[in-house]
């Protein structure tokens, strides 16, 4: 039987089970929080990136999730430096060019600030004279950095980076970093 768990990943956390880059690392990475074997990230969520990043045992799942032929959404929340306008969000709809070419075009919309949010250790920085305001983002595909940089080129700089959903799976109900086990089945019948 195929296994699929979805972790809430921390901030400041390696997607990956070990650290092998440094001897003696004090990094954490995805073993301090899951004790499964055998199960491997279904795509990349950066160190300084929390929320939803999903696991399996299964290297075909493994490759529709994370693939981006397979154009299984991607939804995240950004909070970003400066008020953002939309002017900004409709650019952000019809795609940035950015280093490595165009952007497909994503869903992005203006939101207020997550009540359910946990606190990040450590937290955003907070400038009294510069506000900061929330977008959600779904795109389709999988550049370096990609939302990150899409709010950049727009002027607005992410502070703080948080996946909430995945395809059907989202990180609802799950504590920063929990995790649980998800149907394997929904990731074939999403298009």
């Amino acid at each position: 039987m195929t296994r699929l768990i979805a972790l809430n990943k921390p901030f400041d956390v390696l997607s990956q089970f070990t650290d092998k880059g440094l001897e003696g690392s004090t990094r954490r990475t995805l073993s301090d929080f899951v004790d499964v074997r055998d199960v491997y990230p279904a795509g990349r969520l950066d160190r300084d990136s929390e929320g939803l990043l999903l696991l399996t045992d299964d290297g075909k799942l493994q490759a529709r999730i994370a693939n981006p032929k397979s154009k299984m959404p991607k939804t995240y929340l950004a909070q970003v430096e400066g008020d953002i306008d939309a002017a900004a969000i409709d650019a952000l709809c019809r795609g940035v060019m950015l280093k490595d070419g165009q952007t497909r075009p994503a869903r992005a919309a203006r939101v207020d600030a997550p009540d359910w949010l946990w606190p990040r250790t450590p937290p955003v920085r907070y400038r009294k004279s510069v506000p900061d305001s929330w977008v959600q983002l779904t795109i389709t595909e999988g550049k370096n950095r990609q939302v990150r940089r899409m709010t950049a080129h727009v002027g607005f700089p992410t502070l703080r980076l948080i996946r909430v959903a995945i395809g059907p799976y989202t990180l609802d109900g799950i504590d920063s970093g929990a995790w649980r086990d998800a149907d394997p089945r929904n990731a074939w019948e999403t298009l």
